[in-house]
């Protein structure tokens, strides 16, 4: 049992930050797209109301990415305090293997 919570703590740490880095990237790419089609808009000299409705959405979306980010950083505070009840658990019942478990469940996240 050390061996996976170890491997699913080390699973955790990878995958957390990468789903982090992954919604940032995503939200560049649409602020960057945002972008692109609010100059194309201005230096084409269409009417504004032109690609309103487009830039609305985009809009949307951001708002979107911006709410999963604060899920996923949510989730991310509630493993590190997973990892830490199941530390404490692993110490309190198994003292002669709690202890390296109690690191690697900590740092799950």
């Amino acid at each position: 049992m050390p061996q996976n919570i170890s491997a699913m703590a080390a699973r955790l740490q990878r995958d957390v930050p990468n789903a982090e880095t992954s919604i940032d990237d995503a939200l560049i790419a649409l602020l960057s797209l945002t972008t692109s089609v609010v100059t194309a808009r201005r230096e084409t000299g269409v009417p504004a109301k032109t690609g309103h409705g487009t830039i609305a959405r985009l809009v949307e979306a951001q708002a979107s990415l911006v709410k999963v980010s604060g899920q996923i950083l949510r989730a991310h505070g509630e493993l590190v305090e997973i990892g830490r009840e199941t530390a404490g658990y692993d110490l309190r019942e198994c003292p002669e293997v709690g202890a390296p478990n109690a690191v690697g469940a900590a740092a799950a996240a």
